[in-house]
């Protein structure tokens, strides 16, 4: 197909919202043929999108949050997983919503840009929050309102790429996003390293980072103006507000096959990083306070494979046309490195150990974005079919920090905590997500 520029965005195709074509299984969703391949442009500053708003927001659940819980309340290491766990369920509840109105929305500015800009605010409001909360349930809201801000705009990304990249493109783009998803990390620990003693910087530099390079994002990417555009899908309603959270999976099979994979997967990687801070400190006998350094080393030594993983495994699907091989090939790299960190004597294998879980990272999520592309049930409702598609990791990193303390109190004695059990227990669940994309998800090669 001939390239077209990022400035010259395709319009959504007409919507007959009594044709159910988009949700049978084999059959193209809306508009899924007819995508012209986008610039350069557009590729790289959706790709330095991600990179900010990934540091903004994981930081904290990888260091900040795990620092400030343990300044406000010692000794109670649960805290950390209820706070994460509450701004798991909010994300759920908001980015289907939000994603729901931004497909109706009608604005000179197009239906995406307005939120993105709306959202940035929010989220560095709530960092502001938690830098300055008093207590664990100021945290937790200032959390809260992280989740809703950065993670509704991560959800509106993806409906942008919904909105413009075909087939041939999705691969690649998801590999490039799966590589910054590893880098965004690793730059917020370090940051993050030398600012434990002053907790405004410790959530706002990576916020910084994030709001700024969403504003060129949202200055340098137009939309065009959809105040003529007509809306022909359903109207709305308190029951098209309900329908706005569910879809049929029977009508859908691929795209429900894919959720459930992506969020067992999503599940087994929260359980970790949730704890990957205490974790060391337990192993390496030393404080939370300290472990912001170790933590950055641990990132540093899985960049080069997470770019491997990431660009390889999606520029290799995109050219062999084969998706699920990934995914299940992902899925049992990380969980070798689960198990290596679990059963590791010391920081030499725990850093192996990490190296190999950032590879099997890399690998998933080169191919798991481009897949739910690909199965997409109906491309003119982009927003909130990405907003469900989110749920796979909102609801895990809300579920997961809740059920983990279970794996962390079973043969522990005393005050210590049975890490080894949790990073089984998360390599279980990636192996089994990798299955399920693998023996289940059809449509896909």
């Amino acid at each position: 197909m001939a390239s077209t520029p990022a400035d010259q965005p395709i319009l959504d195709p007409p919507h007959d919202s009594s044709d159910t074509t988009a949700d049978r299984p084999g059959l193209p969703a809306a508009g899924a043929d007819d995508l012209q391949k986008v610039g350069a442009t557009y590729i790289w500053l959706i790709v330095l999108a991600n990179f900010g708003v990934f540091m903004a927001l994981v930081t904290p659940m990888a260091l900040s949050l795990a620092i400030r819980v343990s300044q406000l309340a010692p000794g109670r290491d649960e805290y950390l997983g209820y706070v994460i766990g509450a701004g798991g369920i909010a994300s759920v509840l908001a980015a289907p919503l939000i994603g729901m109105l931004s497909d109706r929305t009608r604005s000179r500015f197009g239906r995406r840009r307005p939120y993105l800009l709306a959202l940035t605010v929010l989220g560095v409001a709530a960092l502001v929050v938690m830098a300055q909360a008093p207590t664990v349930p100021v945290l937790g809201l200032g959390w809260v309102l992280a989740q809703i801000g950065w993670g509704s705009i991560l959800a509106l990304l993806i409906a942008s790429q919904a909105d413009r990249l075909p087939e041939s493109q999705r691969g690649k783009v998801s590999g490039l996003g799966g590589m910054v998803g590893q880098l965004a990390p690793v730059a917020g620990a370090l940051l993050a390293s030398g600012l434990t003693g002053n907790p405004l910087l410790l959530f706002l530099l990576p916020g910084a980072v994030g709001a700024v390079v969403m504003v060129l994002f949202v200055l340098l990417v137009p939309e065009p103006d959809s105040r003529g555009q007509r809306w022909t899908g359903e109207p709305w309603s308190l029951g098209a507000l309900a329908r706005t959270y569910v879809f049929d999976p029977r009508r859908s099979p691929d795209f429900a096959w894919n959720w459930l994979g992506k969020f067992l997967f999503m599940t087994g990687l929260t359980f970790n990083t949730t704890f990957t801070a205490y974790f060391v400190a337990s192993r390496l006998g030393i404080t939370v306070e300290e472990v912001g350094g170790l933590v950055a080393v641990l990132s540093m030594g899985g960049i080069v494979a997470a770019i491997i993983g990431a660009v390889g495994g999606g520029f290799l699907s995109d050219r062999l046309r084969r998706r699920r091989v990934f995914v299940i090939l992902g899925g049992c790299v990380y969980a070798v490195g689960a198990i290596t960190m679990a059963l590791a004597p010391g920081l030499p294998v725990i850093i192996a150990g990490a190296v190999l879980g950032n590879l099997g990272i890399g690998v998933f999520a080169a191919v798991d974005q481009a897949i739910a592309l690909d199965v997409l049930p109906d491309r003119t409702n982009a927003g909130r079919y990405t907003g469900i598609y989110n749920f796979s990791t909102t609801i895990a990193q809300g579920v997961a920090p809740l059920i983990a303390p279970i794996f962390l109190t079973i043969g522990a004695t005393g005050g210590a905590k049975n890490y080894t059990l949790l990073y089984f227990v998360a390599a279980a669940f990636t192996v089994v997500a990798g299955l399920v994309v693998l023996l289940r998800v059809k449509s896909v090669r």
